[in-house]
């Protein structure tokens, strides 16, 4: 590995050291604050390496990028001393690994085909919505409901359509979800986790940095740091088509692939939700007119790939 692209994975990982540090306050951490200004939000250098048992020094040159082996031990440590969940302790391990390593991996464009026998079971899942994305979101195939359940995105190119960049782009998406905070959270968590280990992806370097700078709401997000998303749960949505719903969700990986997961909605029958997610997928079947005009702020269309959402 040469120099500039070991100091990529070690500044990765400070910089995830830094925005953790910067989350816990003295008082949770145990420490009693001192009366002195605090200049900084969170814990400061000396009090972290204090807590967990390392050298002021050698902390300091792991969150420059300069140190990049730390220790299993020292990892652990810090996980407890900065108090790390499950998902965001695995990911420091996951960092601190990657800082180690040798020899470098080169990104690759990830696949965006969808089998035939994926694209045959979202069609058996109707009438529930359902739709495979991609480790960064794009939207890569869905039956009718799983499409129309996001309305406004099959006006996109068919390589323009990512979940993340709908809900932070599109003008529908804030009044869509209930809890469109949450939903964007989660979102960028899961893409935050994917720059940790894998920072140069091409396709996540092109999402990431249309969304910095057009969206602040994004640019806040990210730099959070937060790296723990939701893979299953409930949804509230205010539908303009056939209004307010209730969903439950799961999202499944999907093995032999690069990154994709399935993601499926739910709703127990005879209740007002499952016939509004029937409705919706009746809907879906419709075949959208045809735009006579492009967005103004929208790259020129491209043509739809084999990988295109099921309608």
């Amino acid at each position: 590995m040469n120099s500039e692209q070991q100091n990529t994975a070690g500044t990765e990982l400070g910089r995830f050291l830094r925005a953790r540090r910067a989350r816990v306050t003295p008082e949770e951490a145990g420490l009693t604050a001192g009366s002195g200004l605090r200049r900084t939000p969170g814990l400061r250098r000396e009090e972290l390496a204090t807590l967990a048992g390392i050298s002021i020094d050698y902390y300091v040159r792991l969150e420059r990028g300069k140190e990049t082996r730390p220790s299993v031990s020292v990892v652990d440590s810090l996980a407890r001393a900065l108090l790390l969940e499950e998902d965001e302790h695995e990911h420091l391990r996951s960092l601190a690994a990657r800082a180690a390593r040798s020899m470098p991996e080169p990104p690759t464009a990830p696949s965006r085909t969808v089998r035939p026998g994926v694209k045959l079971l979202l069609e058996s899942l109707r009438p529930q919505p359902a739709h495979v994305v991609s480790r960064t979101n794009d939207l890569l195939a869905a039956n009718p409901g799983g499409l129309r359940l996001l309305p406004g995105i099959e006006d996109w190119p068919v390589r323009e359509r990512n979940i993340a960049r709908y809900l932070f782009l599109h003008p529908t998406s804030r009044d869509l979800f209930h809890d469109w905070n949450t939903q964007v959270r989660g979102c960028v968590a899961r893409l935050r986790a994917l720059a940790g280990t894998d920072p140069d992806a091409p396709d996540l370097t092109r999402l990431a940095g249309e969304l910095l700078l057009k969206s602040p709401e994004f640019a806040r997000l990210w730099e959070r740091y937060d790296v723990k998303g939701h893979s299953y749960g409930r949804k509230t949505f205010h539908h303009p088509d056939v209004g307010d719903l209730t969903l439950g969700y799961q999202s499944m990986e999907l093995e032999g692939t690069s990154g994709h997961r399935m993601v499926t909605y739910y709703a127990q029958p005879g209740t007002a939700d499952h016939d509004a997610m029937v409705l919706l997928d009746l809907l879906g079947q419709e075949k959208p007119a045809k735009r006579t005009s492009a967005r103004d702020d929208r790259p020129a269309a491209v043509e739809d790939d084999p990988a295109s959402p099921l309608t």
